[in-house]
């Protein structure tokens, strides 16, 4: 028996009401039950769509025309919002934005944990949801006139999208790239040109310091040499007082890798700092430190209060990056253990600890699947365990070496519901109680979601 065609056909326009958002914030309504996936649609809303793709079982449209607006439907700020590819939640109120999070960690908990009865809290938002960003890498590209121009790239590809600001990037970031494009291109020094490799700047980057304002720039180069060096130097310097670093990176490959292996400081410090709360970073062009550090604060703190620590524990943090939840565990903790694969990560960790006098916090290179059960066996009983995984989830040896040392507690912070849902299934099964979940909006404006879990031993 053949099987039923969809009821709609490619470039086919239609009237589609939307009734539901998908986990990217794209707007889903239904053609004969047959679903069509359409961006910028919102639940409520009727409108006039074109079929762009069809498969079996599902299909995408593209939005022609709002009729009916929803309530919730607000104009970006931001002039190439539809162009650009980095933000996908703008024409939703905030409210929205919030509660589609929620709802996408409530549904992978019913869905993939099968954990409905765990309590997942009200998304934590922000009071201002722009400007939060305090690192911008941005590709380098030249208009026919000769000038330079800096924009990210359109939604999958790699045109460069032209543009003066972004709405989500610290203000100072902006006028920085802004700067250096604007001195580079009186200098003549050209943009990169990725189809040929030839050229020369292919990022800026800018990292700030929220509470320091320190300021480091990063250009990134195809060539070893970076044209009329001391006048950029000089000028930028000239424009910007709080400039603490300038650097310059060296990555010669046809690569869509951002920064090359060689970098060397060209003026000024190897190091800018930042806060959060009562602790101080330092932060090098290569380090991985939170580009939301108002929001860093809510999520460590909820990771603090779920670890709860009375100043006698020892505890694991698996993933531990530059140490930055290790440190704020120190503050309460007797003793933290932080192991990370990347070697400079774990120099930075080290330099933390010494730059905050913790020398409570211990810090180790490996995988923390092969270096937990090492711990184990040298008698390592840790009483809370804090993981904090890449979006792929954890390691299934990782999940094991965690069921194996058996703490007390375990804090979870995902960037990614659907692998955290399905590692809590594993913990679950292995003897651990699920016992609330509380998403952080890290990334307003985006479809990403972060989240804190607590897990507690069953006696």
């Amino acid at each position: 028996m053949a099987k039923p065609k969809p009821p709609v056909q490619k470039n086919q326009t239609i009237e589609l009401t939307f009734e539901d958002l998908t986990h990217e914030g794209s707007g889903v309504g239904k053609v004969d039950g047959y679903p069509l996936f359409v961006p910028y649609g919102l639940p409520g809303e009727k409108a006039q769509v074109k079929v762009v793709k069809v498969k079996k079982n599902f299909g995408f449209g593209k939005l022609l025309e709002v009729e009916t607006p929803s309530d919730e439907r607000v104009e970006p700020p931001c002039d190439v919002y539809y162009q650009c590819g980095g933000c996908q939640l703008q024409h939703m109120s905030y409210s929205m934005q919030l509660e589609m999070k929620h709802n996408q960690v409530k549904n992978a908990m019913k869905k993939i944990a099968h954990l409905e009865h765990v309590p997942v809290h009200e998304t934590i938002g922000m009071a201002d949801p722009w400007r939060y960003r305090n690192k911008i890498q941005i590709p380098v590209g030249q208009k026919e006139d000769g000038q330079l121009m800096t924009g990210f790239y359109q939604k999958r590809s790699h045109n460069i999208i032209d543009m003066d600001t972004c709405v989500i990037q610290d203000e100072m970031n902006d006028r920085m790239v802004e700067s250096v494009r604007r001195i580079a291109s009186r200098l003549g020094i050209d943009a990169y040109d990725e189809e040929n490799h030839r050229g020369v700047l292919r990022h800026i980057m800018v990292r700030t310091g929220q509470t320091t304002k320190d300021i480091m720039v990063v250009l990134v180069t195809r060539t070893k040499k970076l044209p009329h060096q001391e006048k950029l130097i000089d000028e930028l310097r000239e424009t910007f007082p709080n400039v603490k670093s300038i650097v310059h990176n060296v990555n010669s490959g046809r690569t869509n890798v951002i920064l090359g292996k060689e970098t060397k400081v060209i003026w000024g410090d190897e190091y800018i700092y930042d806060t959060i709360g009562d602790v101080k970073f330092m932060i090098s062009p290569k380090s991985f430190y939170q580009v939301n550090p108002t929001q860093t604060k809510k999520l460590y703190d909820q990771a603090l209060e779920y670890a709860d620590l009375r100043g006698g524990e020892t505890v694991i943090d698996a993933y531990c990056g530059i140490g930055t939840i290790s440190l704020f565990l120190a503050q309460k903790a007797t003793k933290v253990y932080g192991v990370e694969i990347v070697p400079e990560a774990v120099t930075d960790a080290k330099k933390n600890a010494r730059l905050n006098k913790m020398d409570n916090a211990e810090f180790y290179v490996g995988q923390a699947e092969e270096i937990m059960p090492w711990w184990r066996n040298q008698g390592l009983q840790p009483d809370v365990i804090v993981v904090d995984p890449p979006r792929k989830g954890c390691d299934e040896e990782l999940l094991k070496a965690m069921l194996d040392m058996g703490p007390e507690r375990i804090v979870y912070v995902s960037c990614n519901p659907s692998t955290l849902a399905r590692d809590l299934r594993v913990l679950e099964d292995g003897g651990y109680e699920t016992k609330e979940v509380q998403p952080v909006d890290m990334f307003p404006q985006t479809n990403h979601v972060e989240c804190v879990t607590w897990l507690e031993r069953k006696s």
